[in-house]
């Protein structure tokens, strides 16, 4: 469940807070795309590198960190499944790409307020009713975690043992967890749409916000930084070729 704290919003004051979400999820685009684009472990490294000083910055490390932590268990089965297939080095590539893309994202949803979200999503022309249903699921995802692992608890203060038994027995010891999980996300369903009814949601066709984005000045150099980033990025890879020379470089030691 701790995977999912680099991705619960934090309030903060810090500049990355304050950046436009839409220059924001471009950065995650941007990070994502180079990421699918570069395979070897040495420039995948140096890329996750590259986004821990906004980390920094947005006082966040720490959530990162958590959120990693959380993560090593899948990390070590992408690792295990693509060493027994491809080898060392690309096994270790997909770890550290799989790290790069929760880092990229962790970022934006980390600093980046749920309504914000939301009204950047309308202003990339996604009908409200879409984006509404995405930010709320977004939001309400580290809320299941949170319920998810009370309940873990209290079944397991009752003596349910979890990683008792073969692998169908193991599935059978989750159903009392899955249960209540579940029960519970129908009714907190139940009460936002009571609650957006009881709002008259959906009866204006028009909607205004009460806080219009625009983009300042920290936002445009933010954007100019990260665009020339992902253009030398692809520089590298394309013109120069930077990945050929790694290659090489590690087949000679």
């Amino acid at each position: 469940m701790k995977v999912l704290e680099g991705f619960e919003f934090r309030r903060g004051n810090t500049f990355i807070h304050k950046l436009d979400p839409r220059v924001k999820l471009l950065y995650s685009v941007y990070i994502f795309a180079l990421a699918m684009i570069y395979s070897h472990s040495l420039t995948l490294a140096v890329l996750f590198i590259s986004t821990l000083p906004l980390f920094y910055v947005a006082k966040s490390l720490g959530k990162l960190a958590k959120s990693l932590k959380g993560s090593i268990i899948l990390i070590a089965f992408i690792f295990i499944v693509n060493y027994l297939t491809l080898g060392f080095e690309r096994a270790l590539a997909m770890s550290i790409r799989f790290l790069l893309i929760i880092s990229c994202f962790s970022i934006f949803f980390l600093t980046t307020y749920p309504e914000d979200f939301a009204e950047a999503l309308v202003k990339l022309k996604i009908p409200y009713e879409f984006a509404l249903t995405f930010t709320m699921a977004v939001r309400f995802v580290p809320s299941l975690s949170r319920e998810a692992q009370i309940i873990v608890d209290a079944q397991r203060s009752r003596g349910l043992e979890l990683e008792k038994g073969n692998f169908i027995k193991k599935l059978r010891n989750y159903i009392p967890i899955l249960i209540p999980l579940i029960v519970g996300a129908i009714r907190r369903s139940i009460k936002v749409a009571e609650a957006m009814e009881s709002r008259a949601f959906g009866a204006s066709p028009k909607r205004t916000s009460l806080r219009e984005l625009k983009l300042k000045l920290r936002d445009y150099l933010f954007l100019i930084l990260i665009t020339s980033f992902f253009i030398f990025a692809l520089y590298l890879r394309y013109c120069i070729g930077i990945e050929s020379y790694v290659f090489s470089i590690f087949e000679l030691t």
